[in-house]
């Protein structure tokens, strides 16, 4: 029992030692602690005081900075506006400097105006002298040569005219003779290569009015009974038909060539055919309109693939096939303008220009006569408003519009092809003209060159293709011919109308002779 009780005491007395220690022990480490953390303490104030240092150093260095970045954009600014200053003052200076110069100038044009004014008084004076001094010496010379004033005067100007006259005659000459030597060479070469180089075979076709019939029976069988037969053909076809006394033939007339080659072509095969009656009439007269229409287009179509000019609107095609069927003064249209076409498309080449517009232009120039006969207006506004019309180009327009001068060419190509054109007609044999028109035009070129002064007689010679005028020689001189010779060319060209040229030659004989007896 004691043994139990002294253990229990033992168990206390170390429990309470044990805890005593433990409080000791806390006691000791709290100190530490305490120590431990004032350490810590003063470390962290030690810091935080350098650390504000710091800043408050680095804070007075950035201001220093500042304070002398600001004071070194003041002295620019400062000296910026004391160089804007100093340039205002030279500018100043400089104003001044013009203004008491012209001042000065101003004072000496002042003085110079009077000087000027004084010298135009004193030019007034002398004039009023000297024109009182010419009177006077009018008068004597008046007294001595008794000639007016009037007279003098227009002496003089007749002697300044005559000398003037010549100077003009021969400037003129002279101009025609330096254009002429540049121009003749090129001109003769293209044109000869030209017309050298088209080879095209020459069929001048003539209009067919009169059908060859094969007996006087089948003219009554064309007329038919109570004249049915006829009145059904001209109602058909649009022509009329002259049965006169001619034996063996029977006329069409009619405006339209288109029409009348129809009625050709019918009554052909209707001889051929036979059978002559109102129906068979229609029949044949209907296939024959559209035989005609095939072949206008077939004959457009060979045009354009001989000329090489690629694609052509199918309306126009049609036009350039019916001027197969259309002439001008007996040449053949479409021939015509074929021929207008090479020489155009041969003379563009030799100048480097475009061949195949040229060509275009060419075929295209005459292309309103294939209308003109069923439409009011010219050929050529017809064809201009139908080029227009199929979205031609301009240039093709343009040359179908000034080929006969009433416009103004606006390129080569259309100079090209009014020059083709007149190369056509006016070819030997392309077209002919009525006896009275020809002599009319012949007396007409005559008259012209007669109406001028010195001019003894005038000849027409060449079909009227030249001109010969006999110059009086007393009253005309060489140089004075050059004047007269260009004055009856303009006279020509603004008062006729004419295919081709017309040369104009001046001719002054001068003869002397004497009879030995």
């Amino acid at each position: 029992m004691e043994n139990v009780l002294i253990s229990i005491l033992i168990g206390i007395v170390g429990i309470v030692l044990g805890i005593i220690i433990r409080m000791v022990m806390e006691k000791m480490g709290l100190a530490k602690a305490k120590a431990s953390a004032q350490t810590v303490l003063d470390e962290a104030n030690n810091k935080a005081e350098n650390i504000v240092r710091q800043a408050t150093l680095d804070g007075k260095q950035q201001i220093y900075e500042l304070k002398l970045e600001a004071e070194k954009q003041i002295k620019a600014k400062q000296q910026e506006v004391v160089d804007m200053e100093n340039k205002l003052i030279r500018r100043e200076d400089n104003l001044n400097f013009r203004d008491e110069t012209i001042t000065h100038k101003e004072k000496q044009l002042e003085d110079k105006n009077r000087i000027v004014q004084d010298k135009i008084a004193n030019l007034d004076k002398m004039e009023q002298d000297l024109q009182t001094k010419i009177d006077n010496q009018l008068h004597v010379l008046e007294h001595v040569s008794n000639m007016t004033e009037q007279d003098a005067r227009k002496e003089i100007m007749n002697i300044v005219e005559k000398k003037m006259e010549k100077e003009v005659a021969t400037y003129i000459r002279e101009k025609e003779d330096e254009a002429q030597q540049k121009a003749a060479d090129t001109v003769k070469n293209i044109i000869a290569t030209a017309i050298q180089r088209y080879a095209q075979e020459e069929t001048i076709e003539r209009t067919v009015s009169t059908v060859t019939l094969p007996s006087e029976e089948m003219k009554g069988r064309i007329i038919g009974r109570e004249g049915r037969n006829i009145k059904t053909i001209e109602q058909l076809t649009g022509v009329d038909l002259i049965i006169d006394d001619t034996p063996d033939a029977l006329t069409i007339s009619c405006f339209d060539p288109i029409r009348r080659e129809i009625a050709r072509l019918s009554l052909e095969t209707l001889m051929r055919d036979g059978r002559i009656q109102p129906a068979r009439i229609e029949e044949v007269v209907n296939k024959v309109t559209k035989e005609m229409n095939d072949t206008m287009i077939k004959v457009g179509d060979d045009a354009v693939f001989k000329l090489g000019i690629g694609k052509i609107h199918r309306e126009l095609v049609k036009l350039i096939g019916r001027l197969k069927y259309r002439y001008s003064y007996g040449q053949n249209v479409l021939q015509h303008s074929m021929e207008v076409a090479y020489f155009a498309g041969i003379m563009a080449a030799e100048l480097g220009l475009n061949q195949s517009l040229a060509k275009r232009a060419g075929l295209l120039h005459d292309i309103g006569k294939a209308i003109d006969f069923e439409q009011d207006g010219s050929h050529i506004e017809l064809g201009s408003k139908v080029a227009k019309k199929y979205g031609e180009n301009a240039v093709v327009i343009n040359a179908i519009e000034s080929h006969h001068g009433e416009v103004p060419p606006t390129s080569l190509i259309a100079n090209l092809v009014a020059a083709a054109d007149a190369l056509s007609a006016a070819r030997p044999g392309a077209r002919f003209e009525s006896m009275e028109g020809y002599i009319q035009r012949l007396e007409q070129l005559e008259n012209i060159a007669n109406e001028f002064d010195g001019v003894e007689r005038t000849y027409a010679i060449q079909a009227g293709r030249e001109i010969r005028v006999m110059i009086q020689p007393e009253k005309v001189d060489d140089v004075k011919m050059t004047k007269i010779a260009h004055d009856i060319r303009e006279k020509i060209e603004n008062e006729m109308t004419y295919p081709g040229q017309i040369k104009v030659t001046l001719i002054r004989e001068t003869r002397v002779s004497e009879i030995a007896k």
